[in-house]
């Protein structure tokens, strides 16, 4: 349970900053500041924060209008079910010692 609650905690974390680091650059990018990369916004999609990313860009209205997020942040998210649903099914079984 407690390999659970850790993996929980670091989702968590990381839509939280997917989801506050699309708020910051939609404010930047109002203000015409410096930009987050948009490798750097990909990135934290990819190790977790895809669903906090993918809200990001829906209140904010950011990055709406790049084919590559509107149709790359959904599909991460399902290759994250996905491999979650493989890992759950699969013969392989992990302990921790």
């Amino acid at each position: 349970m407690i390999v659970i609650g850790i993996i929980a905690g670091y989702l968590a974390v990381l839509n939280l900053i997917g989801l506050a680091l699309m708020g910051i650059d939609k404010r930047r990018a109002v203000k015409k500041l410096w930009r987050i990369p948009e490798s750097t916004l990909f990135i934290i999609a990819l190790i977790g924060g895809s669903i906090g990313s993918i809200i990001g860009m829906r209140v904010f209205h950011h990055k709406t209008r790049h084919w590559y997020f509107v149709y790359g942040m959904p599909a991460i998210l399902l290759l994250q079910i996905a491999a979650v649903i493989v890992l759950i099914y699969s013969p392989l079984q992990f302990t921790i010692m």
